[in-house]
């Protein structure tokens, strides 16, 4: 893996200068002339049955110059589009504290502000359902589409999943233990709250402006929701700062296009911060029953879960990847997974890195921790003795090379497990599974004349990926990434791709651009054969040169480009294509101690180690980034990170001063390891990596605090209060 010329170092990212000097293009900073400014009437109550909605005055307002509400926009049917839809404005029902009601453009955002104060809405308030055991009552509905055995629910999925016996494997095991956990609504933490510009053009091409995670699916969900031709919108992506699986849905963009159709001109819109918090979409609350048998030598028989996830107003709950991952990085022969998702008068849940699995692995690496305590087994050697090897089998099917023993013994032979501990002290391990993402991506490499190149993707730059897709053309081409520039075109200059997310980009766009790069050496081998008057067969690409095998004979390509005019016009090559879900799964394993003031219930993070495999770390830097990035997050979450809301369903703490993430003072050193067991699927043997360093942390810590105060942690967030509580009465919080 050492052998590759660009592959493996670490350049600075091209657009490193423009983000650091303040030129880079965000969401906000786009503007046109004639623009319109929009704001949003947003619901006060988290449930209320909507009566009226009185218009007119914000319209006879001087400086207004439309207002929309959902009647008008197409009635899409429940479902697909149409949740979105109702996600965006409300029909009929106001569903969460927040939930937008009208949408005002004007000439300034003060006139836009105050006319849409004037909207006047007669609401007829409903009970709030604001968790899982109020939901799953079924005393207050927030929709009548969802039916089970005849009745009406807000559950609207239920899975299971088992292989084995589960009962029998729990006979065998000498040890049994069962244990339920829950985490809270989180937000994900990105700074730049969302914003896009629209401008809508009746006879020719609409286009909109907006940070997004994919704005291939942004384009699509418009053109359902405008009830458009996909070819009558073409959607720009700004620069994103941050989304982490935040950004993949409409928010701001239907109600901004609506506007601009009825008001002939550009309206601009964006959240404030408060905006963000309580009506973008946040990561999953759940709640999490664990069951683990195993025998005295730690062989595991048996493992069983149940798991729930809130799901906001709309479904839309990450199950499947709670369900996916609860136990995935084990062998066990005797596995039942039981799930479900239920909607409550929260904002619709968005994708936050490894969606649904930290709140499942939290659970079950909890369980497993406490169950090497009550074998007296080292807990990385339990895990060894039951982990998911290459060629092995779990309940989702058999998997190729896997790094996971590998991970597991770094982290057991690292200097951070080996280092004594002191009083108040505890440490803790924790693994995490994630399949990574396929999908669909598209990738074009243009040659210029001095024979440097440029790269096409569909895929939004979250983390550096513009330099990662660089460095795989210019390894792929033979030349340096310094000659190299990746780009993000709008949807009309490159074929469809997935929005970036679920650790798929380099996966599947780092193979669209390796195959196109192939294409241009296959043009290049011909170019440089007819001149030779051989066969492109008799023609070799080695180092970035044409290689003429009947004699001695090359050309390289910044010859063969600046002769392409005269040779049969420009060089440039294109790809497309489906990578297959769950390309390359990757295994993280993380390593935590803290310390408790046993007075405050303060927890420290003294000390933090990362270990993942990525395959092939292509770039890495930002891979290590990757590592620190997820497990801060996984730190917030587990110590600090909560929606609180009051008994009325208004969230109380929307903003970054109540909302408390770690800064730099309230971290260690995030210590990194990178793993490398290629994956034979890719092309440079790349497994994404973004997924899985969000996925242990949860547990890491959590079991860390309870093994520094000896008391078993099974409810997020372990705030001080909830810590010192559990310090002074030596018991568990909610004990089972």
């Amino acid at each position: 893996m050492n052998d590759y010329a660009e592959i493996g170092k670490r350049p600075i990212r091209h657009d490193g200068w423009e983000k650091v000097t303040g030129k880079a293009q965000f969401g906000a900073d786009v503007t046109l002339p004639g623009t319109l400014y929009g704001e949003v009437l947003r619901s006060t109550y988290a449930h209320a049955r909507i009566k009226s909605i009185d218009t007119s005055r914000a319209m006879a307002m001087d400086g207004v110059f439309a207002v929309v509400t959902a009647a008008d926009f197409p009635r899409l049917p429940f479902g697909g589009q149409g949740t979105i839809a109702r996600d965006n404005l409300a029909h009929e029902k106001v569903l969460y504290h927040g939930h937008g009601v009208a949408a005002v453009a004007a000439s300034t955002q003060a006139i836009a502000r105050a006319a849409a104060d004037l909207i006047e809405v007669d609401y007829e308030p409903l009970p709030p359902v604001m968790n899982l055991d109020d939901a799953l009552k079924g005393d207050v509905l927030l929709h009548e589409e969802f039916e089970e055995d005849g009745k009406f629910t807000n559950v609207y999925e239920r899975e299971i999943n088992e292989i084995g016996d589960v009962e029998a494997g729990f006979r065998e095991a000498d040890v049994v233990i069962e244990r339920s956990f829950t985490t809270p609504t989180i937000h994900q933490g990105y700074i730049e709250p969302s914003a896009c510009i629209a401008s809508y053009d009746e006879g020719a091409q609409s286009t909109i402006w907006t940070t997004t995670q994919g704005h291939f699916n942004i384009r699509d969900n418009l053109a359902d929701q405008m009830d458009m031709d996909v070819d009558s919108l073409k959607v720009i992506a700004t620069e994103i700062g941050g989304g982490f699986g935040g950004k993949t849905a409409v928010y701001l963009e239907a109600m901004a296009l609506m506007l601009s159709k009825l008001s002939g001109r550009p309206v601009k819109m964006r959240m404030t911060r408060e905006d963000v918090f309580r009506c973008a979409g946040p990561g999953a609350a759940s709640k999490s029953t664990i069951k683990i048998g195993a025998k005295r030598d730690g062989t595991v028989t048996a493992m069983q879960a149940f798991l729930a996830y809130e799901s906001g107003a709309f479904p839309g709950a990450p199950l499947g990847g709670g369900m996916r991952c609860v136990f995935s990085a084990y062998e066990v022969p005797n596995v039942r997974i039981e799930g479900l998702s239920a909607v409550v008068n929260k904002p619709k849940v968005r994708a936050y890195r490894g969606p649904g699995a930290p709140q499942a692995t939290f659970a079950s690496e909890s369980v497993m921790n406490e169950l090497a305590a009550e074998l007296g087994m080292d807990p990385i050697e339990l895990r060894l003795k039951n982990a998911l090897r290459s060629g092995g089998t779990n309940i989702f099917g058999q998997f190729r090379e896997l790094g996971l023993v590998e991970c597991l013994e770094k982290a057991k032979a690292s200097p951070h497990y080996q280092a004594p501990l002191g009083e108040n002290q505890g440490r803790a391990v924790a693994m995490g599974f994630w399949r990574n993402g396929g999908g669909t991506s598209s990738a074009s490499v243009v040659m210029n004349k001095n024979g440097s190149a440029s790269v096409l993707t569909g895929s939004a730059d979250l983390s550096g990926t513009r330099i990662s897709l660089a460095m795989i053309a210019a390894e792929t081409l033979g030349i340096s990434v310094n000659d190299v520039r990746a780009e993000i075109p709008d949807t009309n200059s490159v074929a469809h791709t997935d929005g970036a997310g679920g650790s798929r980009t380099i996966n599947a766009s780092g193979q669209a651009v390796n195959r196109a790069a192939h294409e241009v050496i296959q043009q290049f081998k011909e170019r440089a054969a007819s001149g030779w008057n051989v066969t492109p067969e008799q023609v070799e690409w080695r180092d970035g040169k044409a290689i003429n095998t009947t004699r001695e004979e090359e050309l390289t390509i910044k010859e063969i480009c600046r002769d392409a005019p005269d040779t049969g016009g420009p060089i440039a090559g294109s790809a497309s294509l489906r990578a297959e879900s769950g390309l390359g799964p990757c295994f993280s394993v993380h390593l935590c101690d803290v310390e408790v003031d046993p007075d405050t219930g303060k927890t420290t993070v003294l000390r933090y180690t990362a270990i993942q495999d990525a395959g092939c770390a292509i770039h890495p830097s930002y891979v290590e980034g990757q590592f620190q990035g997820g497990a801060v997050q996984g730190i917030g979450w587990a110590l600090n990170e909560e929606f609180m809301y009051d008994e009325n369903g208004a969230l109380e703490n929307p903003g970054f001063l109540d909302y408390r993430v770690p800064v730099a003072s309230d971290l260690p050193m995030i210590d990194t390891i990178i793993v490398e067991v290629p994956n034979s699927m890719h092309p440079f043997g790349v497994r994404g990596v973004g997924e899985a360093p969000i996925i242990p942390p949860l547990a890491a810590v959590a079991c860390a605090v309870g093994n520094a105060i000896g008391v078993r942690m099974r409810d997020l967030p372990l705030s001080p209060p909830r810590v010192l509580e559990a310090v002074e009465s030596r018991k568990l919080p909610n004990a089972a």
